[in-house]
């Protein structure tokens, strides 16, 4: 398992990979296709919250809709070198009808013929683990099960990859997704994939379960094609972590807690020095707590940093965004730059 050294069997695998099997005892052999999806991931629970995650970086086209799952509630899976995604929704429905992610691992390898080239893991709701690597992925390949994750990889520089990302996600602080965030930092620092890096994912699901999957799908981003996928990744989660805060401005307006509104707006500003969003909505929720004097300076800059916003206020009396006050929205627009 920990040699870098790829056996000729498998290269002979690689080559011939439309009609290659792997059958289970007594079975008989089928043409496998298989879409090498080989990465690094990890699946995980934050006892804390409850809530569960995946992450995961490849050298592939789009891993997000193949590799990750998660339910909130139920469990997380993670399914990948030649990936079968049908062990993401599997693994969940049968978690979901009450076995543990050890009993719903085990009964999906059963029934595969090639689960000699699947690496899965899956973790439940109660923070029970299992993970499995085929004797015929490409090495460096394996696995480490820990308390409330598994880390995992195939096709990687060297077998110190999936140690390193354990190690990091234990002593990483923070949220559930920053500490995923760190497992795949430490793999991607100690060589990751052999090949390069291409695409990553995170998804992280509420600990309580609504009932509304919309609501309990914490987090859900994807870097499809990029040349550095993780740092991308850690940008959209910023940006990500920014609009939660925009929102929680949001509802101190709702709620008339003027303060905290206005404490949120300056911190997503902060987390995101460079959004014209933030800054607009910012302006426009002063005007609506009637501190119009606050909000003309707000507005000038946003105007600066995109005078399209010009146009939306005057619009937004209509929607009821803003009052309808005409001498009001003139001295809006009067802070934009003057035409030359």
């Amino acid at each position: 398992m920990n040699s870098t050294k790829i056996p000729a069997t498998v290269l002979l695998f690689l080559a011939s990979i439309a009609l290659s099997t792997f059958p289970a005892p007594g079975a008989e052999p089928e043409p496998f296709f298989g879409r090498p999806v080989h990465t690094f991931s990890i699946v995980a629970r934050d006892a804390e919250t409850g809530e569960l995650g995946v992450a995961v970086q490849s050298h592939w086209f789009s891993v997000g809709p193949l590799v990750p799952w998660a339910e909130a509630g139920v469990g997380a899976v993670a399914t990948q070198s030649f990936v079968e995604p049908s062990y993401g929704a599997k693994g969940l429905a049968l978690m979901r009808d009450g076995k543990s992610a050890p009993e719903a691992l085990a009964a999906l390898l059963a029934q595969d013929q090639h689960s000699d080239v699947r690496q899965v893991a899956m973790i439940d709701a109660k923070g029970q683990v299992q993970a499995h690597t085929g004797a015929h992925c490409i090495p460096a390949a394996g696995h480490h099960v820990g308390k409330n994750y598994s880390v995992q990889a195939n096709l990687m520089a060297d077998a110190s990859v999936w140690p390193a990302m354990a190690d990091a996600f234990e002593k990483a602080q923070g949220d559930l997704a920053e500490r995923l965030l760190a497992a795949l930092d430490a793999a991607q620092r100690q060589g990751g994939d052999i090949r390069g890096r291409q695409s990553a994912a995170i998804l992280v699901v509420s600990g309580k379960p609504t009932g509304q999957a919309w609501k309990d799908r914490v987090l859900d981003l994807r870097v499809e094609d990029h040349p550095d996928p993780l740092v991308e990744l850690r940008r959209i989660v910023a940006l990500w972590r920014a609009y939660r805060i925009e929102n929680l401005g949001d509802d101190a307006v709702t709620e008339n807690r003027p303060e905290d509104a206005l404490r949120h707006y300056a911190e997503a500003e902060r987390l995101v020095p460079g959004n014209d969003e933030f800054v607009f909505w910012h302006a426009v929720a002063l005007v609506s707590l009637k501190r119009v004097d606050e909000a003309i300076p707000i507005f000038a800059k946003c105007f600066r940093m995109n005078p399209s916003w010009l146009v939306l206020v005057r619009r937004l009396p209509a929607a009821g965004l803003l009052p309808q006050d005409p001498p009001l929205i003139e001295r809006i627009v009067a802070a934009g730059p003057r035409e030359r």
